[in-house]
């Protein structure tokens, strides 16, 4: 399939400002360092870097904060052409403590923020018919006019033969219920190819127990979305995806095929210092594998090793490796395959 584009990346984009502080708890923080981020964003440079030909479909304010964003992904190589700057709304921003090895709080500023405001127009804008796969994130769902935008894309560039992947993405704080999160999950699969994301995320989207609980933003962000995981991802399975690819942690990567079977991929143990970005280095090194058409289990590997690396790092897309520092580490433990 003769594409322009490997791989084009749709939703956030935000300025990230990680604790240089690291193990001091939030309140104690002296300073912190300015990286890019947002989930789709990190995609795209990880993409980049491994070597695939990426595009960006985000939105960004006429900003400084823009300005910044826009200036990493020129330097990285990565396709901005696509991204609208909206005066009317801001950039988006978040905030990151470190308290390795499992504290690592998180606030978002995103009220008015330009990349939810993606609509349409921008997406008949962008190359979703020259893509060969398409990736979006759960975020993109959480408020019009990005929602029907984002389905929209995702319906367009299946219809011109791309893969469409669906990061769960499962952010509580950005849904105004997260019952709704499951709901309008659902609703996209049909739309979908493949699906990543951890356990949680799994559950939160097919609902399950979870539309029996009333639990505000802070107490789902504190609590493990309790549920059958392996009966979520049948469900799941059942609406459309050919492969639900459920990130374990430093256990690596399980993926469930439509036809039921699964395939373990082990990760690499690695010193944590950093786990935030560890889910959008493996995107980008599982994207890579599907473009170019490795089976399920060396793409997997791939994207284990990538987000083995970032994890080790302080932030995320700054830190994404290039396919020879993928090499050399993956080198002791006897390569991907």
């Amino acid at each position: 399939m003769s594409k322009t584009y490997d791989s084009l990346h749709m939703g956030r984009s935000s300025i990230d400002l990680y604790s240089n502080d690291i193990g001091a708890p939030f309140a104690e923080i002296d300073s912190f360092a300015a990286y890019i981020g947002g989930s789709p964003t990190n995609i795209s440079v990880g993409g980049k870097r491994l070597g695939l030909n990426t595009a960006l479909l985000t939105a960004v304010g006429a900003d400084p904060v823009g300005d910044f964003i826009l200036h990493f992904l020129d330097n990285e190589g990565v396709e901005t052409r696509f991204i609208p700057r909206k005066p009317e709304h801001r950039t988006a921003a978040a905030v990151l403590g470190i308290e390795p090895p499992d504290k690592f709080p998180l606030v978002f500023y995103r009220d008015n923020c330009a990349d939810i405001n993606l609509n349409i127009d921008d997406v008949l804008a962008a190359p979703l018919t020259d893509c060969r796969v398409f990736q979006f994130a759960g975020t993109n769902l959480s408020r019009e006019p990005s929602r029907s935008a984002t389905m929209f894309a995702a319906e367009q560039a299946r219809l011109a033969g791309a893969k469409v992947v669906f990061d769960v993405d499962f952010r509580p704080d950005q849904w105004h219920d997260v019952r709704a999160f499951g709901v309008v999950a659902r609703g996209v699969l049909r739309l979908v190819d493949v699906v990543i994301g951890t356990e949680d995320e799994i559950n939160a989207a097919m609902l399950s127990d979870i539309a029996q609980m009333s639990l505000t933003h802070s107490q789902v962000s504190d609590t493990k979305v309790a549920g059958d995981t392996r009966g979520a991802i049948e469900f799941m399975l059942g609406m459309g995806p050919e492969a639900v690819v459920e990130k374990i942690g430093p256990e690596g990567a399980r993926i469930h095929l439509w036809d039921g079977e699964i395939i373990e991929a082990p990760g690499f143990p690695v010193a944590v210092t950093n786990i935030l970005g560890a889910g959008d280095a493996f995107g980008g090194g599982f994207i890579y594998g599907l473009v170019k058409g490795w089976g399920w289990y060396k793409a997997a590997r791939l994207g284990n090793a990538c987000g083995a690396i970032v994890v080790t790092e302080h932030g995320c897309a700054n830190f994404m490796p290039t396919m020879p520092e993928v090499e050399a580490f993956v080198a002791p433990y006897g390569g991907l395959d």
